[in-house]
């Protein structure tokens, strides 16, 4: 036991020892020591250059500065510390006087429920309360349990449940007779049911308004999905041409847009939209105004007789809601959107829906499209469903599988985009994942006889996709060229094709072929528009310099009459710079 407190004395007076060190130090550091500090300035003083006096006086302003700063910010405390004492009150106490107006707003928000609650049991499930929402807190009369409660608001009530009654009593009389509706209507018994009696407190006109009421579907939460799921009860499912080739199918549109609706697209233009189909579910249409970058995919969707849907983005979009809705909590009901409902009605389609996001850029795609693009980039189809309510109830609609909603493969998303000062740069996230198409100047009118419509699947088309692939696959000389450029551009400019447009370019380079085009021209439009764009965010001068060294490159590469697109975007760029 000795020995213990031997060792135990030793070691904890050496912690003393220590810790007393530490503290005279930290006193000859910053209190004591400045004497010692002063002589070794006066010694050195008189022996040093002009250079070195005046460095010198630096130095000792600059260590006085050090403890001078950290006294003031004690003594700041120490001022701030003892405000905050004075009226024996702490940051709990200030904490606590701040939350209880908040809990104040909370208590009266419940009340304002509770009241409300009230009121809808006085006036019957047949009517709604309008949302209220912050003019609750604005009014000059906040609502009370009297004024709910009143015999007048009882009175309104009944004369509601009798209406509902009554209308009951009408539809049974469609269903077993005008016997059986009279004998409900006066509370007699259906079958063992009791039904009140009502019919004196409502006559015919009220009974015609709430079937009214009901045919417009006001009792389902989703009316516009509801009214889809109607459209297509007897929907008779058109003759599909299953024959037809990409070749002709891009021919036959530009005829249609000629002839019946009088808009002219060059067939690059064209074989490029259908080739960008193939690639990617996202397209977006770029250019000068003017251009007919909304006209294309309206017109493309006429031509396959399924009007696309055109949703006009407008610069407060920031996130889902803005395009898929939201669900009332209130009035039990959910704001839906006409995205949403042209997503919905893509599932009982089988020929390719277009939903245009016109001026996408107006706000930033990456907020309110953010989802979706997630979605889409899911490798099973089956995985390609949205949230829209977390559970599912009586009456929703049928497509809609436990409050969500399946993205249909066939539908496609079409953005058009300005490049001006009241639009946002889209960025390489929404890039990477997308298929840009220019559209920068207009084709010559012509002449053609009337040119029918074209009824195709979704299916078909897809399989005319996959077709292509096998038919027109990308030549070994070809990709060896890729493969070189690869190369050059990670060695030059940090830049990659990256799996993602590697992918796209296979899938877009053989519909190119088959819509009419060159492989070499495929790769080209995807080099332009996929991998040269990121030019734009790197360093101004370096890609100067080095852009004329690129072009010469691809002159040597592929041939000084291929990769046009490519070497005007590069000689573009460098003048732009």
């Amino acid at each position: 036991m000795s020995e213990f407190l031997k060792f135990a004395f030793e070691i904890l007076s050496k912690i003393v020892y220590n810790l007393a060190a530490c503290a005279v130090a930290f006193v000859r550091l910053f209190i004591t020591g400045w004497v010692e500090y002063f002589l070794i300035f006066r010694t050195y003083f008189p022996t040093l250059d002009l250079v070195g006096k005046v460095l010198s006086v630096l130095l000792v302003l600059l260590l006085i500065a050090i403890p001078i700063v950290m006294i003031v910010i004690l003594v700041r405390r120490a001022i701030l510390h003892h405000q905050l004492k004075t009226d024996k009150s702490d940051n709990a106490a200030l904490y606590r006087e701040i939350g209880r107006p908040n809990k104040q707003v909370l208590q009266l928000m419940d009340e304002k429920n509770s009241i409300l609650a009230l009121k809808v049991n006085a006036m019957g499930e047949t009517e709604r309360i309008p949302y209220v929402g912050a003019s609750a807190l604005t009014d000059d009369q906040i609502p009370t349990v009297e004024n709910v409660t009143s015999p007048e608001a009882a009175a309104a009530g009944m004369a509601a449940a009798a209406a509902a009654r009554v209308a009951t009593a009408a539809v049974a009389a469609g269903a077993l007779g005008e016997e059986a509706a009279t004998r409900a209507a006066e509370g007699q018994s259906i079958e063992g049911a009791a039904v009140p009696g009502a019919a004196a407190l409502a006559g015919a006109p009220v009974v015609n308004a709430v079937l009214s009421e009901n045919k417009k579907g006001v009792e389902h939460r989703f009316p516009k999905l509801t009214l889809v799921d109607e459209k297509y009860a007897n929907y008779q499912v058109p003759a599909y041409d299953n024959e037809i080739t990409l070749e002709d199918f891009v021919e036959g549109y530009r005829l249609f847009a000629a002839s019946q609706m009088h808009l002219y697209y060059t067939p690059e233009i064209v074989r490029r939209f259908v080739a960008g189909m193939a690639a990617s579910k996202l397209l977006i249409l770029e250019g000068i105004s003017g251009t007919g970058k909304t006209s294309l995919p309206y017109s493309f969707s006429r031509y396959m007789e399924n009007p696309a849907t055109i949703v006009s983005v407008q610069p407060s979009y920031r996130d889902r809601t803005e395009i898929l809705g939201y669900f009332n909590e209130f009035s039990k009901r959910f704001n839906e959107t006409e995205f949403l409902r042209a997503l919905y009605e893509a599932n009982y389609r089988e020929d390719p829906t277009l939903i245009v996001l016109d001026e996408m850029n107006l706000a930033r795609i990456e907020y309110y499209f953010a989802e979706m693009l997630s979605v889409l980039e899911m490798p099973s189809k089956d995985e390609w469903v949205l949230d829209l309510v977390p559970t599912e109830w009586p009456g929703d609609p049928k497509k809609l599988e436990g409050g969500k909603i399946h993205v249909s493969d066939a539908t496609w998303f079409v953005g058009t985009a300005n490049n001006d000062d009241s639009t946002f740069t889209i960025t390489d996230k929404v890039y990477d994942r997308a298929m840009p198409i220019e559209l920068n100047e207009r084709a010559d009118a012509f002449e053609c006889e009337p040119h029918p419509h074209c009824d195709i699947t979704a299916a078909h088309l897809q399989y005319l996709f996959a077709k292509a692939k096998v038919d027109y696959p990308i030549s070994e000389e070809l990709l060896e060229k890729m493969q070189k450029l690869d190369n050059y551009l990670i060695t030059r400019f940090k830049l990659s094709f990256g799996n993602r447009i590697m992918k796209q370019m296979n899938d877009f380079i053989p519909v190119y072929v088959a819509c009419g085009g060159s492989e070499v021209g495929g790769m080209d439009y995807i080099v332009a528009r996929k991998v040269l764009k990121k030019f734009e965010s790197m360093n101004v001068s370096f890609v100067r310099d080095e852009i004329t060294g690129l072009i010469n490159y691809l002159d040597k590469t592929f041939g000084s009459a291929e990769m046009q697109d490519s070497k005007n975007y590069l000689r573009r760029i460098q003048n732009l710079y």
